[in-house]
C-alpha cells in the first residue's frame, strides 16, 4: 500500500511486489490510480486496486480512504499489509482497527516502511507527529530507511524497528558507458585527469564547452534537496580554471526560484529538466554533488557510486550509511562554504578525484541488491505472522 509517489517509493513497491510474486506469494498493490500508470505494478504479476490517498492530510479524503480500505481488507483478508510512508501506514492502522475479527480470520499483520522524515514545524508538522505515533503504536513492525528514522520511531514507542534496504537499479560503470557519450580522452591523463572526465555529453547534449569540468546534481527541485546551498557554493568557484559548469537535473516547484538565484549570483548553471540519460551524465561528470537537507537511502547516490564518479554529499540521514567514510567527501548541510571547499578539492586535486572514483566503485559492490531487499521484506513477513505461517 502506498500514497502518491513519483519516484523512489513507487519503484521500491513495484520491486517488492514483483519479488513476492516470484516467490509464490499473492501480492496486491493498493494506491492512487496514477501510481499504477506511472509504475505498472501488474506488469510483474502483482495485482492493483485503486485506493485514493491524497498527497497531503485532508480530513474528508482520509476518512473516505479509511472506509474504502476497511472494506478492501475485509474482502481480501491478507496475511500482511505492508504500507509505505507515514500517511499510508497511519491510514492502514486505523482501517485495520475497524476490521471485524472472526474465528477464521485474524487481523492482518501490519508492516510500515518509513521512507522520509516528518515535516518540521507548523500545522503539517504537528499532523505528521500524530501519524508517527499512530504508526509506532499500532504497527507490528516499522522498517526505516535511515538510522535517524529508526531512532525517531523507537522514541515514539514502536514495538519493533528494523532497517529497510532500498536498492537502486543497475547503472553502467564508467567502462561500460557507450562510446557515443564516453568521456573524452586527454592527451596526458596524469596531467589533467579531472578535465579528462568532462564529457562530450555535456557539450553536445547540454550545450556546454567540452573542456569544462561538469559539476552534476540530480533531484527534485524542492527545498529538501538543498540546491539553493549548492548555488551559493558555486558562486565561490569563479577562480577555478577551466571554470566548472553546474548542471542541476530535475523538475520541481522551486525551478523558477533557483534559476533566479543563479542569475542573481552570476553562477553559470544549466537546468535541463528531467532527463532519461542520467547514467551517462553521471559517468561523464567530474563530480556529483548531493547537497540535501535530509535523505534516506538516496537512489541517485547509489547510482553515482555505481557510475564511479567522485561524490560530495551532506552528512544527513542515511547518506553516510550509503557512502561510508571513504567513498564521498561528506560536509554539513546548509553550509555553502564547506560544500564549495569540498567540490574545489575534487576539481583541483587529481589524486583525490582518482581515490574517490575507486572508492565509489568499491562501495557500490557492497550496496544491497533488489534480491537483498525482497529477501529482507519476506523475512519480516514471516516474523510478524508466525501463527499463520
Amino acid at each position: 500500500m502506498l500514497g502518491t509517489s513519483t519516484g523512489g517509493t513507487g519503484r521500491h513497491v513495484r520491486m517488492l511486489a514483483a519479488g513476492a510474486v516470484a516467490q509464490g506469494l499473492i501480492a496486491e498493490v493498493f494506491g492512487p490510480a496514477q501510481t499504477d500508470r506511472d509504475f505498472g505494478f501488474s506488469a510483474d504479476g502483482a495485482g492493483f486496486t485503486e485506493l485514493d490517498i491524497a498527497d497531503r492530510p485532508r480530513l474528508r479524503a482520509d476518512l473516505r480512504a479509511i472506509t474504502r480500505l476497511r472494506r478492501l481488507l475485509r474482502a481480501w483478508r491478507p496475511d500482511v499489509v505492508h504500507a509505505h510512508g507515514l500517511r499510508a501506514g497511519a491510514l492502514a492502522a486505523l482501517a485495520l482497527a475497524l476490521v471485524r475479527l472472526t474465528v477464521h480470520h485474524a487481523r492482518p499483520a501490519l508492516v510500515v516502511t518509513v521512507h522520509n522524515a516528518p515535516a518540521a514545524g507548523g500545522v503539517t508538522g504537528a499532523i505528521y507527529l500524530v501519524l508517527e505515533r499512530i504508526v509506532a503504536r499500532r504497527a507490528d513492525s516499522v522498517l526505516c530507511v535511515s538510522p535517524d528514522l529508526e531512532e525517531r520511531m523507537r522514541a515514539a514507542g514502536a514495538r519493533r524497528v528494523g532497517h529497510a534496504p532500498v536498492p537502486a537499479f543497475a547503472v553502467p560503470p564508467r567502462a561500460a558507458v557507450p562510446s557515443a557519450v564516453a568521456p573524452r580522452a586527454a592527451a596526458d591523463d596524469q596531467a589533467n585527469p579531472v578535465v579528462d572526465v568532462s564529457a562530450e555529453t555535456f557539450a553536445s547534449g547540454l550545450g556546454a564547452d567540452p573542456g569544462r569540468p561538469a559539476v552534476l546534481a540530480v533531484g527534485r527541485l524542492a527545498a529538501q534537496k538543498g540546491f539553493g546551498t549548492l548555488l551559493e557554493a558555486a558562486a565561490r568557484w569563479g577562480d577555478i580554471q577551466p571554470q566548472p559548469l553546474l548542471v542541476i537535473v530535475g523538475e520541481g516547484p522551486l525551478e523558477a526560484e533557483l534559476r533566479n538565484q543563479a542569475a542573481r549570483l552570476r553562477v553559470d548553471a544549466l537546468f535541463p529538466g528531467q532527463r532519461d540519460d542520467v547514467p551517462a551524465l553521471l559517468a561523464a561528470a567530474a563530480v556529483f554533488v548531493l547537497p540535501s537537507r535530509w535523505e534516506g537511502q538516496p537512489l541517485i547516490l547509489q547510482e553515482a557510486l555505481a557510475a564511479g564518479v567522485p561524490v560530495v554529499a551532506t552528512r544527513v540521514g542515511g547518506t553516510p550509511q550509503v557512502t561510508g567514510e571513504d567513498a564521498a567527501l561528506l560536509v554539513p548541510p546548509a553550509d555553502p562554504a564547506r560544500l564549495a571547499d569540498a567540490v574545489r578539492a575534487v576539481l583541483t586535486d587529481p589524486g583525490l578525484a582518482a581515490r574517490l572514483r575507486k572508492a565509489a566503485a568499491d562501495r557500490a559492490e557492497a550496496l544491497p541488491t533488489p534480491a537483498d531487499a525482497v529477501a529482507a521484506a519476506l523475512a519480516e513477513y514471516d516474523l510478524v505472522t508466525p501463527a499463520r505461517r
